[in-house]
């Protein structure tokens, strides 16, 4: 049984009365959201779909983090953005000058990209929730309880405590109506009045149940917004997850001061990109995010990445040869019978479908090995592909090229082919006796025996080195193959002959190979 389902019967087993299954995700909106937190998201949508097709009724949230203070300056961000350190997100200037806040253009960013993959959650942003003071029952049952709280923290931490520490201890922030800025000392919470001065020098006594400028801290805050939400699924990264990790503090605060029971939760691990190096941070910047892959993967092929691995299970995304193998492996999938596959795969791909039926679309490795041979000419990928038996309207050929080419040029310079100029000659000189032979059948083949299939051209390019040692035949081919593309393209591999005959030309080939 794939994940998704296993999490959706489990889900439905201990809620059997529920009329709605409402599952969440949310992520800050610290910098660009990369791909790593995007399993977050992906992982609650796919649970959300399998209790779709298990016929129940569900809500899909995405908590935009907003109302966080700022951290960190990320390093594709002008650094005089230092000077909100303090702020929340949503009240810090669009670094680029093109959305109302920093929050606000990561936030668009993200949500443009998830409607790509054809995920629509309801848009939560906690800025507007704190500010329309949603929250204050709950705000002022965790400063009552705050102590309880604070003994709560303080058994998943093995660092001592005190007593005076303990009365300190508030589990809010608070951003200074002057500055907007967290640099905030509580002095006193006192018949739900709350008094303190900030830094800058403001000082000021408020009342609770008005306020808007406080927000509670995240193991607290996480489990306030399950009850709030009734959120009944919900996953967390590995980072969240250990022994001592904040699901389990907010586990405890959830139902030792909210009296709610935690969602059920699912870990999900981290993912890499391939040859990047480091864990990804929106923060840092160090990041791939969701837009940038869907210029070279559809979102089909993206979302099967993450549908086929357990979320607890890392991976890695490869921009380099493995485009052409994840590629491969999806459109094989996806012209398998079903009925041949194994469940997983068979669920996997349904939970990968953005749009019905299947989109017709020249293979990826196809495409990347025709494009850089006819000068990435959108119109001759076509023809080449129509002499080959494809049949593509001008616009699907298009999209895939696009892709092709982004990758190629962004990611992998070194694989765009260049057909010679002229004919290696020094190349060929030290080619032996019985390699020259080759070439010159080659030719002959080219010359004299018109209107092949490509099936049979291959055969009597095999037949031109054939031996009756399997071995010796195997290497042979290998051997022709690579001193043609090497007198064609100054390269050990390349297209499949056929794919290179037609997006080069019989007359240029030959041109190329003749001596």
């Amino acid at each position: 049984m794939h994940w998704a389902f296993r999490i959706a019967e489990e889900l439905i087993r201990k809620h059997p009365d529920r009329e709605t299954f409402v599952c969440a995700s949310g992520i800050s909106p610290s910098g660009s959201v990369h791909i790593g937190n995007f399993r977050e998201v992906v992982t609650t949508y796919f649970v959300v779909r399998a209790l779709q097709q298990l016929g129940k009724k569900t809500r899909f949230i995405f908590s935009w983090d907003d109302f966080d203070r700022f951290r960190k300056v990320p390093k594709n961000v002008d650094p005089t953005f230092e000077q909100y350190i303090g702020m929340p997100y949503s009240e810090i200037p669009c670094p680029f000058g093109c959305h109302s806040s920093y929050a606000e253009h990561f936030e668009k960013e993200f949500e443009q990209s998830l409607r790509e993959f054809g995920i629509v959650p309801d848009f939560i942003y906690q800025s507007k929730e704190y500010g329309s003071s949603r929250y204050q029952t709950q705000i002022v049952h965790a400063l009552q309880n705050r102590k309880q709280i604070y003994d709560i923290l303080m058994n998943f931490k093995t660092s001592e405590h005190s007593m005076e520490e303990r009365e300190r201890f508030y589990p809010i922030n608070v951003y200074c109506e002057v500055c907007r800025k967290d640099t905030v000392h509580i002095h006193e919470f006192q018949n739900e009045r709350l008094s303190y001065t900030c830094s800058c020098g403001h000082s000021n006594s408020i009342e609770i149940a008005i306020a808007t400028n406080i927000k509670l801290n995240w193991k607290v805050d996480w489990p306030m917004r399950w009850q709030a939400e009734d959120v009944v699924f919900e996953p967390g990264g590995r980072d969240h997850s250990s022994a001592t990790g904040s699901f389990n503090v907010s586990k405890e605060i959830a139902s030792h001061i909210y009296n709610f029971q935690a969602p059920e939760y699912e870990p999900y691990d981290f993912i890499s990109i391939k040859g990047s190096g480091g864990k990804m941070s929106s923060s840092s910047g160090n990041n791939i995010t969701p837009g940038e892959l869907l210029k070279i993967y559809t979102p089909e092929v993206i979302l099967f990445m993450f549908a086929k691995y357990q979320p607890n299970a890392p991976f890695h995304i490869g921009l380099d040869d493995d485009v052409i193998r994840n590629y491969t492996e999806y459109e094989r999938f996806s012209h398998t019978d079903q009925v041949l596959m194994k469940e997983e795969i068979r669920a996997a791909l349904d939970l990968s479908a953005v749009a019905p039926g299947t989109r017709r679309a020249p293979r990826f490795s196809h495409v990347a090995s025709i494009l850089p041979l006819v000068n990435f000419e959108v119109s001759l990928v076509r023809v080449v592909l129509g002499r080959t038996g494809e049949e593509y309207t001008l616009e699907e050929v298009r999209k895939v090229c696009e892709r092709v080419e982004y990758w190629l040029r962004n990611w992998c310079p070194d694989k765009v082919l260049c057909v010679n100029e002229e004919k290696n000659e020094k190349y060929y000189d030290l080619l032996t006796d019985t390699e020259k032979d080759w070439i010159e059948g080659f030719v002959s083949v080219l010359q004299y025996e018109a209107n092949l299939t490509d099936e049979e051209l291959m055969r009597r390019v095999y037949d031109i080195c054939h031996v009756d040692d399997p071995k010796m035949k195997r290497n042979n081919q290998k051997r022709l193959f690579s001193i043609i593309y090497q007198l064609v393209l100054n390269r050990n591999s390349g297209p499949r002959i056929p794919l290179l005959l037609h997006s080069v030309g019989k007359e240029r080939l030959i041109a190329l190979l003749q001596h």
